[in-house]
């Protein structure tokens, strides 16, 4: 309760000490913004103070936290579970053959995967097995830009080889989301074209394989604040299948669901009080799944709008409410993998000109040039007439491949 009371407190006190300081009786806007953490933060504002913020631009937050930071843990125990563990060197190279497949087909090849949903559907990992692979002996961190950990120091050998058939396996099951023992949905993985973070393996040099690395996010969130040790990670996956993953984001989600879950869908206060929210989320996200935000987006469309038409409920939406994919993005920034997807730099001047002036943005500014402007969902971007002309389009088969029924669970999951 403390962390979302702080932050009403803060803005409340800030807008007074603003009007005293300069001596003003006008209204003094109040703006949010934040990613990540601070993007759910955001979002705990929304849901619960409803004209504190006039408007609020928040990045691919974390959403459904008791699902969320377990889920870090779904690469390592799938690897565990299949008995493979990849080197860095093999999944970089099924990462690149993803890009390089799926970079042209929203029309245009530029470096970025601006279509994951078409990449999701007709990429078949498959085609990466035989391919070979080579990297140079290197040492540093682990951890790299748009990733939420701080990663160990290692160490890693001259590597060569060819894409194995286990490898396209655990790809495939990564990227098709966690699943119980019974076939259903616990939850939901990042784009292809994302990085593989959370696969990453330790090579250990006195035996000569390779070995699971447990994420610090997951390993962290499951030791301290569900088993409430005094460790800051995990020691072992030894045991833990597909269902011990279903349960503890089962268990996080009933412990810290008045605070951490933040996914109440009916937001109509905010809404009434005029609120205007603009949420970004980066389309290759490798820390927090891009389809979560939309996930999200959807849920508060369908609760506040139950009865109307899809047409009507999303333009219903455009009122207060626009979510925009980032083609490329990271986690919230640019990408290393592809840099000219860029990342939005000018969102808090777009909602100021929305609350202030009511220019609505149809479409957001981006930075990268392969992605120069960001179209707002439901609407997907395309190029024609060999690259040169640009447009925002509704398709909906592909529209379906973002939608997930989770129902390894037996209440709604916002």
């Amino acid at each position: 309760m403390m962390g979302y009371q702080a932050h009403w407190e803060l803005a409340t006190l800030g807008k007074e000490f603003t009007k005293n300081f300069f001596n003003v009786s006008d209204k003094v806007y109040s703006y949010y913004q934040a990613c990540s953490e601070g993007g759910r933060e955001g979002w705990s504002q929304l849901q619960r103070f409803a004209d504190l913020f006039d408007g609020a631009t928040i990045g691919a937050p974390a959403l459904r936290y008791g699902q969320q930071q377990v889920n870090h843990l779904t690469a390592g125990v799938t690897e565990q579970t299949l008995g493979y563990y990849p080197s860095s060197c093999e999944m970089e190279k099924i990462l690149n053959l993803t890009i390089a497949f799926c970079d042209p087909l929203d029309g245009k090849t530029d470096g970025v995967v601006s279509r994951s949903d078409l990449c999701k559907l007709q990429f078949n990992v498959n085609s990466t097995i035989g391919e070979s692979y080579y990297c140079a002996a290197s040492s540093g961190s682990s951890s790299g830009p748009g990733k939420r950990q701080v990663g160990s120091m290692s160490t890693t050998p001259e590597q060569n080889g060819t894409v194995t058939a286990e490898a396209a396996v655990l790809v495939q099951t990564l990227w098709d989301g966690l699943h119980d023992s019974d076939g259903k949905r616990a939850y939901i993985y990042y784009q292809p074209g994302a990085e593989f973070g959370d696969a990453d393996t330790t090579y250990n040099s006195e035996t000569g394989e390779w070995e699971v690395s447990i994420t610090g996010l997951g390993g962290q969130w499951v030791a301290q604040f569900l088993q409430l040790q005094e460790v800051d990670n995990l020691s072992t996956l030894e045991n833990v299948t597909y269902d011990t993953l279903k349960e503890w984001m089962i268990y996080g989600m009933q412990k810290y669901g008045d605070s951490l879950q933040t996914t109440e869908p009916d937001v109509s206060a905010f809404a009434n009080a005029g609120g205007k929210v603009i949420h970004i989320h980066g389309e290759q996200d490798p820390s927090i799944p891009t389809a979560s935000s939309i996930h999200y987006y959807e849920s508060v469309r369908n609760v506040m709008f139950p009865n109307m038409t899809f047409n009507s409920s999303t333009e219903a939406m455009d009122e207060f409410y626009r979510l925009f994919l980032v083609p490329g993005g990271a986690h919230c920034g640019v990408s290393t993998e592809q840099p000219d997807g860029g990342w939005p730099a000018t969102t808090l001047q777009t909602m100021i000109e929305w609350v202030e002036n009511g220019i609505a943005p149809a479409t957001l500014n981006n930075t990268g040039t392969a992605a120069p402007t960001l179209c707002k969902w439901p609407l997907r971007p395309l190029w024609s007439n060999n690259g040169t002309s640009f447009d925002c389009v509704y398709d909906q088969a592909l529209w379906d491949s973002w939608i997930y029924d989770f129902d390894a669970y037996s209440t709604p999951i916002y």
